[in-house]
């Protein structure tokens, strides 16, 4: 690591900007990022920095559910797996390239055991034995979980042995501009501007300028777009940091979409539905016009209750499961209760109150996947409550180490809760940008697939990137008189930015007025229910916003605000890119697929409920899981002109790898291509 400084002329004035050089900086200090940190250390990189915003404040160490899911390769008992049959299931879900599924199952199996080696306490038997369970589109038992705060013990062992290695970790530094150079006819990263959150004050707002070889983004998924999310608050992602720089993304049409609690953050699936709890709304004020809207829904207690149940292991809202009285009809009912004004609540003390003239609730008159799972369980007991105490009472716990108390009741709605697109990766994460790599959630690997495969995506990509690095790209980064010359004009660019917000201009957007804007527009066009027309009024709205900002810059407050800007101008760009996908998607006859129903008055299905058919949309279109849309700005970022293009998706490799060639291509280096 060097330490250097940079001088620029801002507004007439000479001002320095400290800079740090490494080999690799990685943005974000989650699972994904810390995970690639580890294992650059383990491939011999060990000039690494990470800057954060914040450390411990990120998804990985604030989220999860009942109990949050690691989807693995199956490795226990007599049943058969292998990484082809696992990258099957991640392929057959469509808009994912078979070598992709194919990577994340060979590196399955040393992820998880690594993670097991760090201590991450994933549970087994008497044999040792690491025994799976079925998760959301998953044939198999490959999913194994820590309980609800899987993902937080990953962070903890992972940042534990990060910081045994004594990694550097740049706190409070948020990334806030990348870096490129293209004088040699390829635009390429070299590095990454920062705010540092301690030194907002200085005269250089704090700007510390990171020079590196390479640049992994570690930094999620864009929760903060939508007003309606589980995501914990404050996470950004990258996508608008890289698309200005002209990364290619891919895949942003994709997100979940499930049952979750609104004060407190938190995903409410597994063992919370499975209890069967009953559901309520009311009016606006939480108190008066209390209604059992599933009634309104449902014909009979069994069905009603089952459906409940199966909002367990069918979590995240789905397109296919709204016809047949499918189990995303609760989401459904949930949502058009919400829309009314009214608020949602689950209870746990109680079981489903019945509509007049229907029957009691009774176990032992739930369909046969849910009593059968009830009585397997031993859970038998009178209440939810009573029920949820005795298979998970770790669930109790985490809401009551936050002030809340399962037996009050919870409110919730349908929120936004992972992004399965992102930024374009190839075979080793590595972006459209050279030295530009994605890893976790801000890589678009996914289209439509199996729940917990996030985490073993993150752990994964995190590897192939490392590796890609140790074995192409260790060199050391730019000298300090090359990276001034190539980048110092891109900075003072930026730090003038940040003096024109700070000034008072009549036409500046203000800043509180801008993340309400996109939060409200992306929850309304760009959630699970989705409308061609309500789309394009939204991506006119984006652009005028978008437009605004670039004309006129952001009204800060203060200099403590400057960070914030930048993060609203960047999800600004990034809302435009999502819209304009999705409407590209449903003009080119894209149908409900996933996460997501498209409405149309003309289409092939319906709700169908007690209520009868309702919201017309058309079904899948089957063709379109073939295809892959990428997306890119063409031109200057300022214009945020987007150009869409339709992918194949490549097919599932045929690896018939020979030993002894495999071994001579690893010794020479040539498998990195």
């Amino acid at each position: 690591m060097r330490n250097d400084t940079l001088e620029i002329i801002v507004n007439g004035k000479k001002i320095t900007i400290p800079t740090v050089s490494v080999n690799t900086v990685i943005v974000g200090a989650g699972a994904a990022g810390l995970k690639c940190a580890d294992a650059l250390y383990q491939q011999g990189v060990r000039d690494v920095a990470i800057v954060v915003d914040k450390l411990g404040n990120g998804t990985s160490n604030n989220s999860g559910s009942d109990k949050q899911t690691y989807y693995k390769l199956g490795v226990f008992g007599d049943e058969p797996d292998s990484p082809m049959d696992f990258a099957r299931t991640l392929y057959q879900g469509g808009m994912m390239h078979g070598d992709l599924a194919y990577i994340e199952g060979l590196g399955s199996a040393p992820a998880f055991f690594d993670l097991c080696r760090l201590g991450v306490p994933f549970p087994f038997n008497q044999y040792g034995g690491y025994v799976g369970y079925k998760t959301d589109h998953d044939p198999r038992q490959r999913g194994t979980s820590a309980g609800p705060k899987t993902s937080m013990f990953m962070f903890r062992t992972l940042l534990e042995e990060v910081r045994s290695r004594q990694t550097s970790i740049f706190d409070r530094h948020e990334a806030v501009k990348l870096l490129t150079d293209d004088n040699d006819g390829e635009k390429r990263v070299v590095g990454v501007l920062c705010i540092d959150k301690t030194r907002f004050y200085d005269d250089n707002y704090g700007l510390t300028a990171f020079c590196a070889t390479n640049v992994v983004l570690a930094t999620g998924g864009p929760g903060e777009l939508y007003k309606i999310s589980v995501w914990p608050h404050g996470q950004i992602g990258s996508h608008g940091l890289a698309l200005e720089v002209g990364a290619v993304a891919n895949n942003v049409t994709e997100l979940q979409y499930g049952l979750a609690s609104t004060k407190f953050r938190w995903n409410l699936s597994g063992t919370y539905q499975q209890v069967v709890p009953d559901y309520f709304s009311t009016a606006a004020d939480g108190v008066s016009d209390k209604r059992y809207f599933l009634h309104d829904y449902f014909d009979d207690m069994p069905h009603m209750a089952t459906n409940i149940f199966l909002k367990g292991y069918q979590w995240p809202f789905h397109a296919a499961r709204l016809q047949h009285g499918g189990s995303s009809i609760v989401d459904i009912a949930v949502h058009n209760e919400i829309a009314a004004g009214r608020r949602v609540f689950m209870d746990f003390m109680n079981n489903p109150t019945p509509a007049s003239g229907m029957a009691e609730f009774s176990i032992d008159e739930l369909h046969d996947d849910a009593r059968v799972y009830l009585e397997k369980s031993g859970a038998l007991q009178e209440t939810p409550y009573e029920r949820l105490v005795h298979m998970n009472k770790p669930s109790i716990d985490l809401y009551a180490e936050h002030g809340i108390d399962l037996r009050d009741p919870l409110e919730v709605a349908v929120c936004a809760q992972h992004c399965n697109g992102g930024l374009r990766g190839d075979v080793w994460w590595q972006t459209s940008l050279p030295h530009l790599f994605a890893i976790g959630e801000l890589n678009g690997s996914h289209g439509v697939r199996p729940g917990g495969s996030a985490l073993n995506s993150s752990q994964v990509g995190a590897v192939r990137a490392a590796q890609y690095i140790a074995g192409r790209y260790h060199h050391a980064p730019l000298e300090a008189g090359q990276f001034n010359q190539r980048v110092g004009e891109q900075i003072a660019e930026f730090a003038n930015e940040c003096g024109r917000n700070l000034e008072t201009k009549e036409n500046a957007v203000p800043l509180a007025e801008i993340r309400p804007q996109i939060q409200e527009r992306m929850s309304r066009a760009g959630a699970f229910v989705r409308e061609l027309d309500t789309v394009k009024a939204a991506l006119s709205e984006a652009r005028e916003l978008y437009r605004r900002i670039v004309e006129n810059g952001i009204a800060c407050p203060g200099r403590k605000e400057l960070a914030r800007a930048v993060e609203d101008r960047h999800l600004a760009l990034t809302s435009i890119a999502f819209l304009e996908a999705i409407e590209y998607y449903i003009e080119n006859d894209g149908g409900s697929r996933g996460g997501y129903m498209i409405l149309d008055e003309n289409g092939d299905r319906s709700v169908d409920s007690k209520r009868g058919n309702e919201l017309r949309h058309r079904s899948e279109n089957q063709d379109k899981r073939k295809e892959i849309l990428e997306i890119g700005l063409e031109g200057d970022a300022k214009i945020a002109n987007f150009a869409i293009s339709p992918v194949p998706v490549r097919p599932l490799p045929d690896d018939d790898s020979w030993y002894e060639t495999a071994w001579a291509d690893w010794n020479e280096g040539r498998i990195f291509g």
